[in-house]
């Protein structure tokens, strides 16, 4: 007999076999391989089965047999290893899935991850996926980040540039979270707005699937009778799966998945792959939130231990700051009377003298001494006065006339003048006018030092929450070692002479933590600021 198909031939040539062509070589040679890879298939070994059968040949049923169960055999051999692949790139992929979030503590590292998973076609390949987070405090589940298109023109665009790219999961992600994180959020805000309900809404869809623990495959969502119709109509989709997050049997959230622009069905094998992925997500955002919680706690102790240092230095320095006041106000008390006594006798003995008395510029002398000797003496128990500030609300502006006038004397023999005007706006400030009004003087008396001629210029101006006021001379040259004499107490300068007054100002703001600046600028002149607060702290 004739048989049209090659499988009667060990060895054929090319052309021999309508189903050889380039790259199946090696077949023309082999029988064997030729019969079980190409005849079985082949339209001519068909005809020639079908002749063999009308032979009535007794092998011919046999054989009719055996070819159909190998053919059955074969399709079921490919549908196995397709089935063997699919699963391999699942398991790689959930191999890679697991690994990221495992060794993540981010939070936004985590949710970029798992949403790009369940919309990535190397992923679950959803179309979009919405994440609601649990917020206790609250008593709410409630929208927090969705990914995905909301147009077919938008879908076409992101699978285009995701197949040009060729991107593992782990890039795709990483590129979410860099570029697409706060466009995604915003692009869904309006929906995830909207996406808030009690968690104590038990008759709820989205709090029955959580309180549940397993997927809900949510069909025919605008007649559901469990289906809230503006729930519906916000995600705009007739078909979705809610996927609960819990972890530990605590509820951490719920993800929304769906097919809203390939209308693709999904399948009960899309729900279980899903659930096998929502245990380790789950964890992961538990985990990464938990981990912020600590930093913040952490953050918290750190600054609570930072205060605690800062009073307990605050503590010892006011010891130590105490100790000096009773030493010095001691000093100042036992020399003060013998100092009035001697001042007294000499001015007594002064008045008393004619102007030709030899002994009078002795005299004169032993009296102007006496009168530095007072005022030294003054500024020491001012100093032991500041270390226990009695604080108030104040008129800033009142402030600084009064400390104007009170220097109008010294200004009036120097031919100096202090410039300053009211600013009606001004707020009060929460502070202890004796003191401040000392610091004010001070400065003021501190910049006309052995000058005449000179002009001050006082501000008041509010910033923030403070109220600042400068005094400014600009006529005034300070070198910065005579800057730091001035801010030193008891040092001594020759031009400048005691650097108490300046020291004892800043000792004095500091008690209120009022911070005293003081500076010299480039183009000459000191300048100090007072930073006064309006608010009383708690």
């Amino acid at each position: 007999m004739d048989w049209e198909c090659c499988w009667d031939r060990e060895a054929i040539a090319m052309g021999d076999c309508p189903n050889i062509g380039p790259g199946d070589e090696e077949l023309l040679l082999s029988q064997r391989r030729r019969i079980l890879e190409k005849c079985c298939d082949c339209t001519n070994f068909k005809n020639d089965l079908a002749r063999f059968q009308d032979s009535n040949h007794p092998l011919a049923t046999a054989f009719s047999i055996v070819h159909s169960e190998f053919q059955h055999q074969k399709t079921q051999i490919h549908s196995l290893v397709s089935f063997l692949d699919t699963k391999t790139l699942e398991i790689r992929f959930l191999h890679e899935l697991g690994y990221v979030l495992q060794s993540s503590t981010d939070l936004e590292e985590v949710l970029s991850v798992a949403l790009t998973a369940i919309t990535a076609g190397k992923g679950f390949g959803m179309n979009r996926a919405f994440l609601l987070m649990t917020d206790r405090d609250a008593g709410l589940l409630k929208g927090y980040l969705a990914i995905g298109p909301r147009n077919l023109e938008e879908a076409t665009q992101t699978w285009n540039e995701i197949s040009m790219n060729d991107m593992d999961l782990q890039t795709l992600a990483q590129n979410f979270r860099q570029n697409k994180l706060s466009a995604e959020r915003a692009k869904f805000h309006d929906i995830l707005e909207q996406l808030a309900v009690p968690l104590s809404s038990a008759d709820h869809v989205l709090i029955r699937a959580l309180d549940g623990r397993h997927p809900v495959l949510i069909e025919n969502a605008f007649q559901h009778p469990d289906v809230d119709p503006h729930f519906a109509s916000l995600l705009g989709v007739d078909t979705f799966l809610l996927m609960p997050l819990i972890s530990r049997n605590r509820r951490v959230g719920m993800i929304i998945a769906d097919n809203c622009i390939t209308r693709r069905h999904i399948t009960d094998e899309d729900m279980h792959s899903l659930e096998t992925f929502s245990f380790p997500v789950a964890f992961a955002i538990e985990r990464a939130t938990l981990y912020d919680r600590l930093q913040v706690e952490l953050n918290r102790v750190t600054e609570a231990g930072k205060k605690l240092k800062e009073q307990q230095d605050l503590l010892v320095r006011m010891e130590k700051m105490a100790l000096v006041g009773r030493i010095t106000s001691s000093i100042a008390h036992s020399i003060r009377n013998p100092l009035m006594i001697i001042g007294g006798f000499a001015r007594s003995i002064l008045k008393s003298s004619r102007p030709s008395d030899p002994k009078r510029d002795f005299i004169e002398s032993i009296v102007t001494e006496t009168r530095q000797l007072e005022g030294v003496l003054e500024e020491i128990l001012n100093y032991s006065d500041s270390l226990y500030p009695t604080r108030d609300f104040w008129d800033v502006n009142r402030l600084v006339e009064s400390a104007i006038k009170d220097v109008e004397g010294l200004l009036v023999i120097r031919h100096s003048e202090c410039v300053f005007e009211p600013d009606s706006s001004l707020p009060q400030a929460y502070i202890d006018i004796k003191q401040v009004s000392f610091c004010v003087r001070t400065l003021i008396i501190s910049d006309m030092e052995g000058r005449t001629g000179e002009t001050i210029k006082v501000s008041a101006t509010t910033d923030d929450e403070y109220i600042l006021i400068t005094v400014e001379d600009k006529g005034r040259k300070v070198s910065q070692e005579e800057l730091d004499a001035l801010l030193t107490p008891f040092a001594f300068t020759h031009d400048m002479g005691s650097g108490l007054g300046l020291a004892l100002c800043r000792t004095m703001l500091e008690r209120q933590n009022i911070p005293l600046t003081v500076l010299t600028p480039p183009e000459g002149g000191l300048t100090c600021m007072i930073k006064l607060p309006t608010r009383k702290e708690e």
